[in-house]
């Protein structure tokens, strides 16, 4: 069969622009929706925002809006629509999604058997966490899922707040506190406990409290209330006493420096602390706060192999370390 020429970029395409696909039926290519633009769709379902998906490929909004319009054009529809959650696919922007995971997968496994490596995990994956939390466990999962895949490329982002109603800009979210999802699936990581402790030289110097009541005698240690989205992590929710003064930092690791050098009593993650002989627990057996711990993500972003790949290194990490979570 002749072959027709196809220009892109000024170069020919020396390829038959009609294949076979079943005995006896030609299928004209020209008339397939670009692989390029379903895969760009994909990235649109899973960060929900152009300007993150353009960040993430290297282009900018104008094109990523310009390649959907064209897909729109090829598909005969529209494959998004907006919501108050960012964008979301209609009916006809599911299925191409499904086509999109399919030559995502097929080139994922193509590109490890040219490589030869076994790897299997590749790309970019974003995450966006509480700073504690994400020092303490996500930092050494990943680092050991990325030495193990070597194409795995991880953006951290430090956020403590609720979850995000769009999910702009990252594949997965871990959150603290309550979960009021929207179009999200929520997964349960583990509990952990806020608890009271002041440093030693603290002690020394002004006592420790006796009852919860004789917080008020202190100068106390936590998140600054005007800026905090997760209720539960600050003073105003624990019902203690107003104390004699305050400290509050944005940064988790701000909060135990400040602790560390004597501003008070602080109301800490007990994972950062526990067993440091620079901490003292302070009415443990009267005052603890259990919170929970969610990964959050889009469906479109979980059956993505290195988001999975991302999640089980999490969750295998506070498996192996839950005796530091309810230490």
């Amino acid at each position: 069969m002749p072959c027709a020429q196809m220009h892109t970029g000024g170069a020919a395409y020396p390829y038959p622009l009609t294949t076979l696909a079943e005995e006896g039926t030609k299928v004209d290519l020209r008339r397939l929706p670009s692989p390029d633009d379903l895969l760009i769709l994909l990235t649109v379902a899973r960060l929900g925002r152009f300007n993150a998906v353009a960040e993430t490929l290297g282009t900018t909004h104008t094109t990523i809006s310009r390649r959907v319009l064209a897909l729109d054009k090829q598909l005969g529809g529209r494959t998004l629509e907006r919501s108050p959650h960012g964008w979301e696919l209609t009916e006809l922007g599911s299925q191409a999604v499904a086509a999109a995971e399919a030559i995502e997968g097929t080139l994922g496994a193509l590109s490890s058997s040219i490589a030869r490596s076994g790897d299997v995990v590749s790309g970019l994956v974003r995450i966006s966490t509480p700073d504690g939390f994400g020092a303490e466990f996500l930092a050494p999962a990943l680092v050991r899922l990325q030495r193990a895949n070597p194409l795995l490329n991880v953006e951290l982002l430090s956020a403590t707040r609720k979850v995000s109603q769009n999910r702009s800009g990252v594949d997965l979210e871990v959150v603290v506190g309550n979960m009021d999802t929207a179009n999200a699936q929520a997964i349960f990581l583990s509990n952990y406990f806020l608890r009271l402790y002041a440093s030693p030289g603290y002690a020394q110097e002004h006592g420790l409290p006796a009852t919860l009541d004789d917080v008020r005698q202190h100068g106390f240690v936590s998140y600054v209330e005007s800026a905090l989205q997760v209720a539960e992590l600050g003073h105003r929710s624990t019902q203690l006493p107003v104390p004699r003064s305050s400290f509050q930092a944005t940064s988790v690791f701000a909060q135990l420096e400040a602790v560390r050098r004597g501003a008070g009593i602080g109301l800490l993650p007990n994972f950062l602390v526990a067993g440091s002989p620079d901490f003292l627990p302070v009415l443990p057996d009267d005052f603890q706060r259990q919170l929970p711990i969610w990964a959050v993500a889009r469906p479109e972003s979980l059956r993505s192999a290195p988001v999975r790949a991302v999640l089980e290194a999490i969750r295998t990490e506070i498996a192996d370390r839950q005796a530091v979570l309810a230490g």
